[in-house]
């Protein structure tokens, strides 16, 4: 069965298709749940609460952790509260937003 940490680095892959930055770094990505048969549930959060791209979010996910050992099945769970916001970045999250000039 994949480790939390090793599900997190995968899912460093994934990427924020508006901000290209990942959503581990990024901060959206709250709590990985895994059962005992490998079925992994994603509790994400997006910058906003319109975004349009929840479905590929889910399948870039599902790309990047369903290679992983154990791993049976991926859902994200998209919510809302906490609120993102800013101060939920990593500092790499920080600087690759200055270097593209957020």
């Amino acid at each position: 069965m994949a480790s939390e940490e090793e599900i997190r680095s995968a899912m460093k892959s994934v990427e924020d298709p508006e901000l290209g930055i990942n959503v581990v770094d990024l901060g959206l990505l709250y709590a990985v749940n895994q059962d005992a048969d490998g079925n992994v549930v994603l509790d994400m959060t997006l910058t906003s609460m319109g975004c349009p791209l929840t479905e590929k979010i889910k399948g870039d996910a599902r790309e990047a952790l369903e290679p992983l050992d154990g791993v049976t099945s991926v859902d994200v769970n998209f919510v809302w509260d906490p609120p993102w916001s800013p101060e939920a970045m990593s500092e790499e999250g920080k600087f690759m937003m200055k270097v593209m000039g957020w």
